[in-house]
């Protein structure tokens, strides 16, 4: 391989590889805040009955809003890097994502400064308010959310990058939305189960009619962000064909789909 197709080929791991860590950091980090999705567009909660006792709206975790950019830099990835970059980039968010928790863990253990709870002592309406405690508040997450979310997100991309290549092994080089949404709505599946299963089942009081209810809420967003980002995934691969070059791109491509194995 020529010094400037290799070069080419490494800066497209980088930048893909950086928007993929941003946005799954971010998610994580993000996550801690739940929305209505109803309300947020203007409309009421849809209040539907699920297993005719809980409440079933489109409440979701504001990571949620993002995380759709993991899922097609995820097959982005996997299309020109294989099963071997999916897994680099993976394991090195995993571990980022735990140095993050570790960082801000001990950041909520520091003591304000005095003069910082006074300048934000009162809210914008004039009410008593503890930033400290805000800060706190926010940034903390309980050891079941942290391992939650962190054994879902691994399991989610081991299986995506699986499914992945074996539906690629069926379509050959076309029908890009067919692998890309196929992995995503499998792997997303577990994803949204495993980590309410762990951070609320295991090491929480929720029941199992609550994890399933609140799992495919989560669920049905992904599926229909999955399809409704497709042209995305597209756009996309233009874009990197044109930079690679038609060659470097396919032999990228071929030496990609080589390794079908799970792990």
């Amino acid at each position: 391989m020529s010094l400037v197709n290799q070069s080419r080929k490494t800066n497209l791991f980088i930048i893909l590889g950086g928007i993929f860590l941003t946005n799954a950091i971010l998610a994580e980090i993000i996550g801690v805040k739940i929305f209505s999705a109803e309300k947020s567009l203007g409309f009421e909660p849809v209040n539907w009955l699920f297993f005719g006792e809980y409440l079933l709206d489109f409440n979701l975790t504001a990571g949620a809003v993002i995380w759709p950019v993991v899922f097609i830099t995820t097959d982005i990835i996997n299309e020109y890097f294989g099963k071997k970059g999916v897994r680099q980039i993976s394991f090195l968010t995993a571990g980022l994502i735990a140095y993050s928790f570790i960082v801000i863990s001990l950041v909520t253990l520091l003591t304000p400064a005095d003069f910082w709870l006074e300048v934000n002592s009162e809210g914008p309406d004039g009410t008593p308010f503890n930033i400290s405690f805000a800060f706190n508040t926010i940034f903390r997450q309980g050891l079941g959310i942290i391992l939650g979310s962190l054994t879902a997100f691994l399991l989610g991309q081991l299986i995506d990058v699986y499914v992945f290549q074996k539906l690629r092994a069926v379509t050959g080089a076309k029908m890009i939305w067919l692998r890309a949404t196929g992995s995503t709505l499998v792997s997303q599946f577990i994803d949204s189960f495993v980590v309410l299963g762990i951070a609320f089942y295991v090491f929480g009081n929720w029941s199992i009619e609550q994890i399933i209810a609140v799992g495919i809420i989560n669920y049905i967003y992904k599926f229909l962000v999955a399809i409704i980002l497709t042209p995305l995934l597209y756009l996309g691969h233009g874009l990197i064909d044109r930079y690679l070059g038609q060659e470097l791109a396919e032999n990228m491509m071929k030496e990609a789909s080589s390794d079908r194995s799970f792990i």
